[in-house]
């Protein structure tokens, strides 16, 4: 199991849109086989920080996502909704294994 940690540095003037681009990505994660952990938007603190976390079976299982991704229409809609609005200036990803009791 890996989650998938992504740090995003968002224009502050740009939550809702945001916002409209997380609400794409979380069926999204799930159709291709992730559990989506949600996203998470500035609250208090740092008002241009948002994060999500989603989890794959395996490294592999991930890649296979973010190919396949790369070809679906629904995807290239999100990305390019983002890239319209300029809600994301960038963001950063990194990968975590669980550990449980």
């Amino acid at each position: 199991m890996v989650t998938c940690y992504l740090k995003y540095v968002v224009d502050p003037a740009k939550i809702a849109d945001f916002e409209e681009y997380a609400k794409m990505w979380i069926p999204l994660v799930n159709r291709f086989g992730g559990q989506h952990n949600g996203y998470f938007l500035p609250s208090e603190g740092a008002s241009n920080i948002a994060l999500a976390l989603f989890t794959f079976p395996s490294l592999a299982a991930y890649e296979t996502y973010r190919n396949e991704s790369f070809q679906d229409t629904q995807c290239q809609a999100a990305i390019k909704f983002a890239e319209d609005t300029g809600c994301i200036i960038s963001y950063e990803r990194s990968f975590f294994r669980p550990v449980f009791e």
